[in-house]
C-alpha cells in the first residue's frame, strides 16, 4: 500500500522534533508488495545506514542506490522483514508509516510499540520499525508488513517470484495458501494466521521506543537519535512462543518434534519453549534470533 520511492534526496536535516516521542492511536492494514523500502535510499534520515534492500535472491545488497524491483530494478524487500511472534503476546515485525506531525525523516528507521484495542489481537502487543513511508497512507497509519497481505499499488513480487497469491488489497484468506508462497516468506504469512489471528485492520495506541536489536540486526538501520526515546519495556505474561508447523523426518518415522527432524529453511528450529524440529537442512544452521524465537537460515 505504500509508495515505492524511486528517487534518491539529499541528506535531510535533522528537525527538531525529530527526538520528541511520537505517540496516539491509529489504525492498521498490511501489504507485502516485494518493493525495495523507501527507507533504502540514502539520505532519507539521520541514521547509521540506510534500510538494507535484497536482491531477488534475499542476499543483502550493500549499494543504497541500486533500483527498486519496483521500477524494473533487482532491490526488494529482504524476506526477513516478515514478522515473527516473541510469545503469545509480543510480536516484532516492520511496517510503512505516516505519522501526524511528522515527515519521512523522523518516521524512517524509527520504532514503535503497538498495544491492539480491536479484534482478536486487542491486548497484544507488537513493536514494528518504520522501513517505509508512503503518500497513499492515512495520518497515524501503519502499513505492516506481512506475506499474503496484498501488494497494494506497487507489485514487485511479481517481478521478483512470478507473483504471490491473494488479493491486490487484503491478500490471501486462509492458512493453507501459506503453503505455496517461497520457502523464505512461509513463516511471515502464518504469523498472520496463527499470532496474529488473522485480525483485520486492528486499531491500536502506539509510541515511540528504542528500537530493540532484534529488528536493527535485520534491516542494519539505526536512527541517531534512538538513544533519546524511552526504551521498550516487553509486557509481563506472554508465556511461551506459538508452535510452528516443521515438516516431519525424512525417511519416514515418527512426526514428532525434537532433535529427530529437521525443520524447513526459514522456519523456528529452537527457543524457549519451543518443542518442534531443532535440526536444519543442509546448507542452513540453527540461529538465535531473540530468546524465544530460533531460525533455520
Amino acid at each position: 500500500m505504500r509508495s515505492s520511492t524511486l528517487l534518491q534526496t539529499g541528506l535531510v536535516a535533522v528537525l527538531p522534533f525529530a527526538a520528541q516521542a511520537a505517540s496516539g492511536s491509529g489504525k492498521s492494514t498490511r501489504y507485502w508488495d516485494c518493493c525495495k523500502p523507501s527507507c533504502s535510499w540514502s539520505g532519507k534520515a539521520s541514521v547509521n545506514r540506510p534500510v538494507l534492500a535484497c536482491d531477488a535472491n534475499n542476499n543483502p545488497l550493500t549499494d543504497a542506490g541500486v533500483k527498486s524491483g519496483c521500477d524494473g530494478g533487482s532491490a526488494y524487500t529482504c524476506a526477513n522483514n516478515s514478522p515473527w511472534a516473541v510469545n503469545d503476546q509480543l510480536a516484532y515485525g516492520f511496517a510503512a508509516t505516516k505519522l501526524s506531525g511528522g515527515t519521512e525523516s523522523s518516521w524512517c528507521c524509527a520504532c514503535y510499540a503497538l498495544t491492539f484495542t480491536s479484534g482478536p489481537v486487542a491486548g497484544k502487543t507488537m513493536v514494528v520499525q518504520s522501513t517505509s513511508t508512503g503518500g497513499d497512507l492515512g495520518s497515524n497509519h501503519f502499513d505492516i508488513n506481512m506475506p499474503g497481505g496484498g501488494v497494494g499499488l506497487f507489485d514487485g513480487c511479481k517481478r521478483q517470484f512470478g507473483g504471490l497469491p491473494g488479493a491486490q488489497y487484503g491478500g490471501i484468506s486462509s492458512r493453507s495458501q501459506c503453503d505455496s508462497f517461497p520457502a523464505a516468506l512461509k513463516a511471515g504469512c502464518q504469523w498472520r494466521f496463527d499470532w496474529f489471528q488473522n485480525a483485520d485492520n486492528p486499531d491500536f495506541t502506539f509510541k515511540q521506543v528504542q528500537c530493540p536489536s532484534e529488528l536493527t540486526s535485520r534491516t542494519g538501520c539505526k536512527r541517531n537519535d534512538d538513544s533519546q526515546f524511552p526504551a521498550f519495556t516487553p509486557p509481563s505474561g506472554g508465556g511461551s512462543s506459538p508452535s510452528t508447523p516443521t515438516n516431519p523426518p525424512s525417511g519416514g518415522g515418527g512426526g514428532g518434534g525434537g532433535s529427530g527432524c529437521a525443520a524447513d529453511k526459514y522456519a523456528q528450529c529452537g527457543g524457549t519453549g519451543w518443542s518442534g524440529c531443532t535440526n536444519c537442512p543442509s546448507g542452513s544452521t540453527c540461529q538465535a534470533i531473540n530468546d524465544y524465537y530460533h531460525q533455520c537460515v
